[in-house]
């Protein structure tokens, strides 16, 4: 049986667990894939840093180019643009087989190098950037190929997802859930990247690439984090029969696509609404196979492992075949001729969730109304509660509209805090799915 040599850049928690996977089931790996899979060396930064007992000393190196120039596979497992890009570049112009799970990389340098892999007869595998063990960007590139997407919509961050649920499930506040899911691990020290929607947002550009055909980027999807979200947030969403979510929206509009980050209002029997914990969930709405939802881990050394793992076994059976490594990359590449272009959200028509402290007299509801009438919003439901300022007899206002541009949604919300009747606007949130 033929022998190939992989070369594992990265020893985190899913690089881990990948070289677990490799020594200990290599043999189940070789009856699979139909070749022998030998990891020949792991860069890392640091040798002496500790790490599993199924890492054997001698297999660390920090001489991460010479590791990739022996290898005829290449994981990496690094993170960031740098050293991981010019590592995978190197990689793939040596005509190498490459598994990757960084999204930054290929959201904002994804078409430079499957543009690479197609030129040098090399293949680059990227499953695992998104949601983790979740089976969805093959399914996109491949099985839905004959198809025409239209709309993709998903929870794509494990750590919001935890976080947005558990505030619904205990009604706790922000700041109190977002500790909890640091000391279960769920965020990490510095939670930014995902709770200010930066995770999600290059997910997201991945997923409009490869659903629409064209080279999207990071700095294409307008973004939005979870950090304003209180727990009266959460508590009138579900009076109202909804749940909040970060949701990563690519809609195909008539000029373009329009790619967006944000908490999002979705009805609780949505299926996207009943995705609790840090789990992902992806719906996918297609002109002939219709509405498709994949769902799964979508973090954690495991369940990432099992995608990069999937991605490699894969490339090495067509490698054992004969057929050539970059029938991937050859796709991705050659239908980006369709030059759909990034969309503004301005071009996005949704519903605004409005909350509003206002002044409790006589007329105050028919001056919000006619701001509305003037922008040609549509008021859909409207609920009144006495605020907590009694003294000054004020109340809260939660407006739900019907679907409106955006455009047209933020001018009425730009006048509404003109009025001298309104005290405050509470919070803005988009619906979807309803």
């Amino acid at each position: 049986m033929n022998t190939l040599k992989v070369a594992l850049l990265g020893a985190g928690n899913v690089g881990s667990e990948v070289a677990r996977i490799l020594i200990e089931d290599s043999e189940v790996l070789a009856a699979r894939a139909g070749s022998k899979l030998e990891l020949i060396g792991i860069a890392v930064r640091d040798t002496a840093t500790k790490r599993g007992q199924h890492i054997a000393p001698e297999l660390l190196t920090t001489e991460a180019e010479a590791l990739v120039d022996q290898a005829d596979l290449v994981i990496e497992l690094i993170g960031g643009i740098e050293p991981a890009g010019s590592l995978v570049a190197r990689a793939l112009k040596r005509g190498s087989v490459v598994v990757t799970g960084n999204k930054a990389l290929l959201a904002e340098r994804g078409a430079e190098l499957f543009q690479l892999a197609r030129e040098n007869g090399g293949h680059l595998g990227f499953e695992a950037a998104v949601a983790g063990a979740i089976p969805i960007l093959r399914p996109i590139n491949e099985s839905l190929s004959g198809d025409r997407i239209t709309k993709v919509m998903g929870i794509v961050n494990g750590t919001t997802n935890f976080i947005l649920d558990a505030m619904d499930t205990t009604g706790a506040d922000f700041a109190d859930v977002l500790k909890q899911a640091q000391d279960l691990g769920y965020a990490e020290a510095d939670p930014t990247a995902d709770i200010e929607g930066f995770d999600a947002a290059a997910k997201a550009a991945i997923l409009s690439m490869l659903s629409f055909h064209a080279d999207f980027r990071l700095g294409d999807v307008y973004r939005e984090g979870i950090t304003s979200i209180t727990a009266d947030d959460v508590d009138a969403a579900k009076e109202a029969g909804f749940v909040i979510k970060l949701l990563a929206i690519a809609e195909r509009l008539e000029d373009g696509v329009a790619m967006r980050v944000h908490p999002t209002l979705i009805p609780r029997v949505h299926p996207l609404g009943a995705v609790h914990g840090a789990f992902n969930a992806v719906f996918v709405e297609a002109d002939n196979a219709g509405e498709l939802m994949f769902y799964g881990q979508g973090a954690g050394g495991r369940p990432t492992a099992s995608a990069v793992m999937g991605d490699l076994v894969s490339a090495v059976r067509r490698l054992t075949r004969g057929v050539g490594a970059a029938k991937d990359a050859d796709e991705v590449v050659e239908v980006r001729s369709l030059d759909l272009k990034p969309l503004g959200i301005e071009h996005v028509m949704t519903s605004y969730c409005i909350g509003l402290t206002v002044t409790d007299r006589p007329g105050v509801l028919s001056r919000i109304a006619a701001i509305f009438a003037e922008n040609g919003v549509s008021i859909e439901q409207m609920r009144q509660s006495r605020g907590n300022d009694e003294e000054n007899q004020a109340s809260v206002l939660r407006i739900i509209t019907h679907r409106g541009s955006e455009q047209a949604l933020a001018q009425t919300v730009a006048s509404i805090r003109e009025l001298d009747v309104v005290s405050r606007v509470n919070s803005v949130l988009r619906v979807e799915g309803n």
